[in-house]
C-alpha cells in the first residue's frame, strides 16, 4: 500500500466519510482540499443505475454549463464557401487534426463520411443529435466555446463528465 503523504493526510482529516454532501458543500470542499500547484480539473461521476445495453435506458444529452469548464477548445469548420466567414466571426479555430471539435454543414457531411474511421474513435465524428452539424454554424461555434458539453453513460451505467476548473467560484 503506498503511504499516506502529508497534504493526502490533511484532505483525509476533512472529509467525513459516509456523509452526503451537497453540491454548494462539495464546491466549497473541493476549494479547500486541493494542493496542486496547477488548475485541477473538477469532474462529476454519476452512478444512473441504468443497463446501457438495453436501448430504452440508453442515456446521452448536451447540456451548456453556465460558466463554461475553463477549457480551451479548439473548433474545426468544414462548411461551404459562404459560411466560412460566419464561421470565423464566431470564433473558429483552424489547428488541424490537434481539435477538441468538428462542426459541419449536411451538405459537407457525405465527403466526411469517408473519415468516420479516423474520427469515430477520436470523439470527433460530427453528429446531428449532438449539434455538430447543422446550417446555423455561427451558433454552434458559440455554444461549444461558451462551454457546451456531451454526455453518455458508459458501459457500467455511470456518466463522466468535467464541470469545471478549482479556480472557478465555489458558487
Amino acid at each position: 500500500m503506498s503511504k499516506l503523504t502529508k497534504n493526502k493526510k490533511l484532505a483525509l482529516a476533512k472529509i467525513e466519510g459516509g456523509k452526503v454532501y451537497s453540491i454548494d458543500e462539495a464546491a466549497q470542499l473541493v476549494k479547500e482540499i486541493t494542493f496542486t500547484k496547477f488548475d485541477a480539473s473538477v469532474d462529476m461521476d454519476v452512478r444512473l443505475g441504468v443497463d446501457p445495453r438495453k436501448a430504452n435506458q440508453m442515456v446521452r444529452g448536451v447540456v451548456t454549463l453556465p460558466h463554461g469548464t475553463g477549457k480551451d477548445i479548439r473548433v474545426l469548420v468544414l462548411c461551404t464557401p459562404d459560411k466560412v466567414e460566419e464561421a470565423k466571426a464566431a470564433g473558429a479555430d483552424y489547428v488541424g487534426l490537434d481539435i477538441d471539435i468538428i462542426i459541419t454543414m449536411p451538405a459537407i457531411m457525405g465527403k466526411i463520411g469517408a473519415l468516420g474511421r479516423i474520427l469515430g474513435p477520436r470523439g470527433l465524428m460530427p453528429n446531428p443529435k449532438s449539434g455538430t452539424v447543422t446550417m446555423e454554424i455561427g451558433k454552434a461555434v458559440k455554444e461549444v466555446k461558451q462551454g457546451k458539453i456531451d454526455f453518455k453513460v458508459d458501459k457500467f451505467g455511470i456518466v463522466h463528465t468535467s464541470i469545471g476548473k478549482v479556480n472557478f467560484e465555489a458558487e
